[in-house]
């Protein structure tokens, strides 16, 4: 009678809601495992969960005045995680059939995310060979009951949700030391937690995501700021947005693709937003492409409207591109903001004083909310199409292996139209509370560590290029506040890895993504990081290797599946149709295009484009490690390995570089020190005054190719 009492209070005051399977619990030995968000967590499981199960509690927890109280009245196991002999009295209880709940964070979290996972839960697990069934607990931690307080906006009744996923076996790693068992088993039960994470995500639209915030963090919270050092809230992005969706899709159709050709603003996030909202896809546009780029990209898209401002073109010296892409209609931002009437005000107040009233059910999670480009460093850039659900997918998975909270602050140089700036910098702070500052440029060196320091940034993301030339001109106090430092888009430079660790005490963190999937594949993160690597695969993502003649074992191809994989390309030659991803003939996979190699713990390592290799009198050479070489035969120059013709050896490797004293010989001598083959070591060598970049930061290889072959 009183746990029926219990149940139904708990589920007035919390509106306390079971998702998922709930007949999974019949198996000989069960292990519930959860995530741990408050003080009520392990009432809610022995409440809502059809069994009796016993639980494992920490024994400080045991002998609370409090809590010791209420576990005189519920099976437990107390346990000292510091005895050797606890992990022999759970074994042994879940050997006995109970059904045995377990916490393996063994403590709430203070972040929101998942704090670091105990090796004991896992290695109970595999060595039982017990079913583990993982149940998200979702919302308590917004309880007075969590320890979030200064951190989230607690609220006195947050609704709950228990979301009990499909049972996994957890097999014993095969590992020769039993540290070596545990310390995996370890990495399999924070792998199965993170990805309950992402699976656990509610289906949603942009702007629905970040309504929640907005009802989660409050209205009146600051979070977005830009070169006008003004502060946005939720409440006034939420205008904005509102504002510029009515007023473009004046102009463009439901299910139309309208351009965007805006600097990183506030404006441009809210217009984002805005068009999404209804039913208008925004093509975000690369304005370092050129005039043949844009065109380009707006054939593949079918763009017939673009919107800019006046202000922008014109600092950016831009103003020539709408006078030569005369076909295509121009909308600016002054224009549409000085036409604003008194009836369009009135029709946007009731969605302001209720925004829910704005969403539109035509519109849905699985619908396409952005057009990206592909940077166009291989041939003429493609759209690619992702829909609402892959970008937030992106974004959970992200949220899921880092500790961001609303007391982080992101520095975003990276523009908006690359998919790194637009996923990791923007949306991924805009829903989850944290504040966001957007600068127009990534290529201002001096300034980017400046506002840094002065803004009072944690995170900051950024190119290998970027980040090193960051360096040069950083004050060491500049990055003195930053907690993540994360490099994409091409390999980190070993120079400059240890220099952002030397003079600033930061260990940058590296990550692989492609457009293709929102972007990010995988990265390293404080609880597992390995130098040299990209990090695993984020959670929810399944990775394997086609193998590629001439390559050693091991190494192969990388194709990807997972939520965050775009709906599909949209290409030059066949305009408006969406062509879905599709790897050796099975839809849904993501060929990269990159040659990994993935070790026995999962971290994966880029060795380089597959067109990024030279086949050489039958051997295929990898113009990353020609590269490689360069950097160590001169740290300080930049360099870049292309290919041309050669009627003796089929292809002859042309490297570039900005040190005009670079010889064979040095480069002869730096092979040696890494123990790469002498065929890696380019004949053909030419001096340029800088290596030409895209507005990505990423090289220009497609323009280096030309050079090459002249």
């Amino acid at each position: 009678m009183l746990k029926s009492l219990l149940r139904a209070l708990m589920r007035t005051l919390f509106r306390v809601e079971i998702r998922g399977r709930t007949d999974v619990f019949g198996h000989a030995r069960t292990l519930i495992v959860a995530n741990h968000e408050s003080f009520l967590d392990g009432l809610l499981l022995g409440l809502f969960l059809p069994v009796e199960p016993v639980f494992v509690v920490h024994t400080q927890v045991a002998v609370h005045p409090v809590f010791g109280r209420i576990l005189r009245h519920i099976e437990h196991l107390a346990v000292d995680p510091a005895n050797p002999l606890a992990l022999k009295a759970i074994v042994r209880l879940v050997e006995s059939g109970r059904p045995v709940v377990i916490f393996p964070e063994g403590r709430i979290t203070v972040t929101g995310s998942l704090m670091k996972v105990y090796d004991g839960a896992a290695f109970v697990a595999a060595k039982t060979g017990a079913t583990v069934v993982p149940v998200r607990i979702a919302g308590a931690a917004q309880s007075f009951f969590g320890r979030l307080a200064g951190v989230y906006r607690l609220r006195l009744l947050p609704k709950i949700r228990l979301h009990v996923l499909a049972p996994r076996v957890l097999p014993m790693p095969d590992r020769p030391k039993a540290r070596d068992r545990r310390a995996v088993a370890g990495q399999n039960m924070r792998a199965l937690l993170t990805e309950m994470l992402v699976l656990t995500r509610p289906g949603r639209t942009l702007f629905e995501a970040f309504l929640d915030a907005r009802s989660t963090h409050g209205a009146r919270t600051p979070i977005v700021e830009d070169l006008r050092l003004i502060e946005e809230t939720y409440a006034s992005m939420t205008k904005m947005a509102l504002g510029l969706g009515l007023l473009v899709a004046r102009h463009a159709g439901r299910g139309e693709c309208v351009g965007l050709l805006l600097p990183n603003a506030a404006a441009t996030v809210a217009a984002i937003l805005g068009l999404s909202l209804r039913g208008r896809i925004p093509a975000m546009l690369n304005y370092t492409a050129g005039v043949d780029g844009l065109r380009a990209a707006c054939t593949a898209a079918e763009v017939r409207t673009v919107v800019t401002a006046r202000a922008f073109l014109d600092k950016g010296k831009l103003d020539h591109l709408p006078g030569e892409l005369g076909e295509l209609r121009w909308l600016y931002l002054e224009d549409l903001r000085a036409g604003m009437g008194l009836a369009d005000k009135l029709r946007l107040l009731p969605r302001l004083l209720w925004p829910r009233l704005a969403l539109d059910a035509r519109v849905q999670p699985q619908d396409a909310a952005v057009v990206l480009f592909t940077s166009g460093s291989e041939g003429k850039p493609k759209g690619v199409v992702h829909s609402h659900d892959s970008l937030l997918a992106n974004v959970a998975q992200v949220c899921a292996i880092a500790d961001f909270t609303p007391r982080d602050k992101f520095m975003v140089a990276l523009p908006l139209f690359h998919s790194f700036g637009l996923t990791a910098g923007a949306l991924l702070p805009l829903v989850s509370g944290c504040k966001l500052f957007l600068y127009p440029s990534p290529l201002h060196y001096r300034v980017v560590p400046e506002l840094t320091y002065d803004r009072n940034c944690t995170v900051l993301f950024g190119t290998s290029t970027f980040l090193g030339n960051y360096a040069r001109f950083a004050h060491p106090y500049d990055f003195g506040r930053l907690r993540y430092v994360v490099a994409g888009a091409e390999k980190l430079d070993e120079g400059v890895r240890r220099t952002w660790i030397e003079r600033f005490g930061i260990r940058i963190l590296e990550g692989y993504g492609v457009t293709e999937c929102a972007p990010v594949v995988a990265c390293n993160v404080p609880m597992a990081c390995r130098i040299g690597s990209v990090g695993h695969l984020v959670p929810g993502m399944q990775g394997r290797l086609q193998a590629v003649e001439g390559l050693e074992p091991g190494t192969g191809l990388l194709e990807v599946r997972g939520p965050n994989v775009m709906l599909g390309y949209l290409r030059h030659e066949r305009p408006g149709l969406i062509e879905p991803p599709a790897a050796a003939g099975e839809t849904g996979w993501y060929s990269t295009g990159d040659i990994v190699s993935i070790d026995e713990d999962g971290y994966v390592f880029i060795r380089g484009r597959l067109k990024r290799f030279a086949k050489l009198a039958g051997e295929m050479v990898s113009l990353e490690v020609v590269e490689q070489i360069a950097r160590t035969a001169a740290p300080e120059a930049r360099h870049a390995a292309a290919t041309r013709a050669d009627p003796a050896r089929g292809e002859a490797i042309v490297l570039f570089t900005t040190d005009a004293a670079l010889g064979r010989e040095a480069l002869l001598a730096a092979a040696r020190t890494l123990g790469a083959p002498e065929l890696a070591v380019p004949r053909d060598i030419r001096a340029l005054a800088e290596i030409p970049l895209l507005g990505t930061g990423k090289t220009d290889y497609v323009r280096l190719q030309t050079l090459a072959a002249s």
